[in-house]
């Protein structure tokens, strides 16, 4: 019988939502929800309860023999003993010594790193809108190829003819036939090209290839540049914060050698006096 009447179905009983004019409290709060917080604030309020009874009933002249050896700090906070060995001086000496070699090494590679990234970065910069001289039509000869330094002597070489350029970097050589015989080839293709539509449409799709390139070369370049300089700033801030933390190790270590002079906690400053002569 109780079969038949787990076969039977059944209404599906759902939770009351909020109503939409309480939407702004949130989800709406059912029975279970609201013990708990009920049990949850019993039990702070008996904790204050007694807290402040503590309070009212605390003697000022209250004494144990454990105030003797506990100890506070400046806001009142008791220290306590962790439980640790306490070590040597000359064991403190040998690790800030060995620390301080550390540093210094890991300052020395920084260094090394940082300048290393700050010769890429400059070498990129120089080369920012240096481009191939002689490109489009004379690319694909690949006859002669001139390099720039830098924009300023790139255009430079730019504005002197190319008949110029060419006799600039072949002086004291006789042209050969074989370059005789490009130049007049490229003279009639050149002539082949005005003439011919199709070729003139071929190169025509050529340049725009190429100034596609070209732009992308330029973006990747930028990227790589931007890339280079956030790593130098890190390694510069790297470098900053391990001189910073060596000088501190020094200092504390001339200190425990009572090389130097310093401030003490009340904010005193002392200094070793030296022994007269």
């Amino acid at each position: 019988m109780s079969s038949m009447r787990n076969a039977v179905q059944r209404r599906n009983h759902k939770e009351r939502a909020q109503p939409a004019q309480r939407e702004k409290w949130g989800v709406l709060e059912k029975h279970k929800d609201y013990s708990l917080r009920a049990k949850d604030y019993n039990e702070k309020k008996k904790r204050l309860k007694i807290l402040w009874e503590k309070a009212i009933e605390r003697n000022p002249d209250e004494f144990s023999y454990g105030m003797l050896s506990s100890k506070t700090d400046q806001h009142g906070r008791r220290i306590q003993d962790r439980g640790n060995a306490t070590l040597s001086q000359d064991a403190v000496k040998l690790l800030k010594t060995q620390d301080a070699g550390y540093l210094k090494t890991t300052l020395q590679q920084t260094r090394s790193r940082r300048e290393r990234t700050e010769q890429q970065f400059h070498l990129l910069n120089d080369l920012v809108g240096v481009q191939l001289l002689g490109g489009g039509k004379h690319a694909k000869s690949g006859r002669h190829i001139i390099f720039a330094v830098d924009l300023s002597e790139q255009k430079t070489i730019c504005s002197a003819p190319r008949e110029q350029n060419v006799s600039a970097s072949n002086q004291g050589k006789l042209p050969q036939p074989s370059q005789l015989d490009d130049t007049d080839r490229g003279q009639r293709r050149r002539n082949s090209i005005t003439m011919d539509p199709r070729l003139l449409a071929r190169e025509e799709v050529n340049i725009s290839q190429s100034l596609k390139q070209e732009r992308i070369a330029r973006k990747f370049r930028k990227r790589q540049r931007e890339g280079q300089e956030s790593l130098l700033k890190a390694f510069k801030d790297r470098e900053k914060g391990l001189r910073a933390t060596e000088q501190q190790l020094d200092h504390g270590r001339a200190r425990m050698s009572n090389s130097v002079g310093g401030i003490n906690k009340a904010g005193i400053k002392w200094k070793i006096r030296e022994r007269k002569k």
